[in-house]
């Protein structure tokens, strides 16, 4: 079992920035791939960044790209997401995933943990 939680969330004005972490538990992270997604208020859960069990690939939703930056310390059993540039249309939950495949996935039904998420709001 791995538990993660999430912290950094916070409000912000459009443009700035925030850095997300998830600390996770446990002795098998440096071979999951971790990920993070998105759910705004009546909204689905939507992939954000993705990451493989060693930092050496990553992916991201096209909204965010050029803005978001997914990395990992396998070392400290953390992921991060930078996110700079930010936008009102950014504001949601931002939930941290594990996947006992190594392997990067987009879909939620990939993933095998989860945390309990951190708000994100960003003002106009």
């Amino acid at each position: 079992q791995v538990q993660l939680v999430e912290s950094g969330g916070g409000l912000v004005q459009a443009g700035g920035s925030l850095r997300l972490s998830c600390a996770a538990s446990g002795r098998a992270f440096g071979s999951y791939a971790m990920g993070w997604f998105g759910q705004a208020p009546g909204k689905e859960r939507e992939f954000v960044a993705t990451i493989n069990q060693n930092g050496g690939m990553t992916r991201y939703a096209d909204s965010v790209k050029g803005r978001f930056t997914i990395s990992r310390d396998n070392a400290k059993n953390t992921v991060y997401l930078q996110m700079n540039s930010l936008k009102p249309e950014d504001t949601a939950v931002y939930y941290c995933a594990a996947r006992r495949l190594g392997i990067v996935a987009t879909t939620t039904g990939s993933y095998n943990y989860w945390g309990q998420g951190t708000q994100v709001t960003v003002s106009s």
